[in-house]
């Protein structure tokens, strides 16, 4: 199951460990968020970190889990004796006619215990069943914790993707402001009309304002990120850098088997694997209801004046008719059931849809990566060339401006397709249910 670093270290227990722990042992100490970690640049690890930890989300979460947890303690009460304690004073004044007033003074005092001995399974079922949704609540919660990791990584990525626009379009300005040193020299020298000056002038006014807008996006992008690290969007913070590379290839792989995989991973179709058994085991114990039950009990008591009254014996209790109301809970559990098996099964598809979704997707942005770089090589090239031409007198601004736009097309298609690819590896794992910080380490 996905735990995902210190950002869950309020929550160190097991589902084991919350079964066997009684009612009286107390939560975890919940950790402060590192919030220290603002001071330093942030890693993709520290985003995802203080994303879950500071996340309201992870808290409620964390609290289902120990409320189901405290409904296994409450089931697990039926496995052992209840004792009771009685006690009573009482002070009775009497007077029959001219007699003296009587007064009488009583002290009593009992403990009894009893004991389910037997109740055909009654007990064991409503264990079962908590047990069960205890399960189901811990697979819940990995399943949304893994959509929350998911979200740090795409605004992290987001951040990053409107940072690198920035730059590629304030290459763009400085080709654009090359240009127009290019026509009015060119002007100046006679060998160009006042057309070229003002094309040219218009294409720099256009990368300007392509960079000023990408600035406001980035600047959008970092507040994002702040809220969902869970800060004010305007908190201060830094990425560490992250060094320009290209990625591997993917490697295609069998979609069957990352199908398979899927459903032995994912969190969310464990839950519903739980919820089904927490339903039959409610069926089993709906149907208890209706059977004998034997239990044993003891009684010890005193009164006053000095008299005792000790019993112990065994007691069967066998329903004979109680309004039909344990065949319709039976009725009700049983279309629980169908309803949960429908459930998961309707889950089970939606899963293989999910993996084939984000693998075609990892798929077509691994090959869009590789083409893009292609045609970020061709661009360059070309606008170089083009340019040179124009300011040795050969060429045309209008062969210049197009193929410095073609380049800045190229780069923005390029920065893209490189943190959609990125992502969708993410993607792909979140859709398997492998989504964990040993994909993130080093990044």
């Amino acid at each position: 199951m996905f735990l995902p670093s210190r950002a869950l270290a309020m929550d160190p227990f097991s589902t084991e460990d919350l079964i066997q722990r009684g009612p009286l042992d107390q939560a975890p100490e919940v950790k402060h968020c590192a919030r220290e970690k603002l001071l330093s640049p942030l890693t993709l690890a520290d985003v995802v970190d203080l994303a879950l930890c500071n996340n309201p989300q992870t808290r409620a979460l964390w609290a289902s889990a120990r409320g189901q947890a405290a409904q296994v303690g409450v089931s697990s009460a039926a496995y052992l004796p209840t004792l009771s304690a009685t006690g009573s004073v009482s002070n009775n004044q009497s007077q029959t006619g001219s007699q003296a007033v009587v007064d009488t003074f009583s002290q009593t005092a009992s403990l009894s215990a009893n004991y389910l001995l037997y109740d055909f399974g009654g007990r064991s079922a409503t264990l079962e069943n908590a047990k069960q949704l205890l399960i189901a609540a811990n697979a819940s919660r990995d399943a949304s914790l893994q959509g929350n990791f998911l979200s740090a990584v795409q605004g992290y990525y987001a951040l990053l993707s409107a940072r690198a626009s920035v730059e590629s379009f304030k290459a763009d300005e400085a080709k654009a402001q090359e240009s127009l040193a290019a026509a009015q020299a060119r002007y100046q020298a006679g060998i160009a009309t006042p057309v070229d000056r003002l094309q040219a002038q218009t294409t720099l006014s256009q990368a300007r304002l392509n960079r000023i807008r990408s600035e406001g996006e980035a600047s959008n992008a970092q507040g994002t990120l702040a809220t969902i690290m869970g800060f004010d969007a305007s908190q201060p913070y830094t990425l560490q850098a992250v060094t320009e590379s290209t990625p591997d290839p993917v490697i295609e792989e069998d979609i069957g088997k990352l199908i398979a995989l899927a459903r032995q991973k994912r969190p969310d179709l464990a839950a519903a694997e739980s919820q089904i058994r927490a339903a039959e085991a409610q069926l089993q114990a709906a149907s208890a209801t209706g059977r004998p039950s034997i239990t044993v009990g003891a009684m010890a008591g005193i009164s006053n004046p000095e008299a005792r009254n000790n019993s112990i014996g065994i007691t069967l209790s066998v329903p004979l008719f109680s309004g039909f109301k344990t065949i319709y809970q039976a009725r009700a559990a049983e279309a629980q059931i169908e309803g949960r098996v429908a459930e998961r099964d309707r889950l089970a598809n939606q899963i293989a849809l999910d993996v084939w979704k984000a693998y075609q997707g990892l798929l077509t942005n691994s090959q869009a990566l590789r083409s893009a770089d292609d045609l970020v090589n061709a661009a360059t090239q070309s606008e170089k060339m083009i340019l040179g031409r124009y300011k040795a007198g050969v060429g045309n601004i209008l062969d210049t401006l197009s193929a410095q736009t073609a380049l800045a097309n190229a780069r923005q298609q390029r920065v893209a397709a490189l943190y959609n690819f990125l992502l969708s590896r993410f993607a792909l794992a979140q859709a398997i249910g492998q989504l964990d910080l040993t994909q993130i380490s080093g990044q």
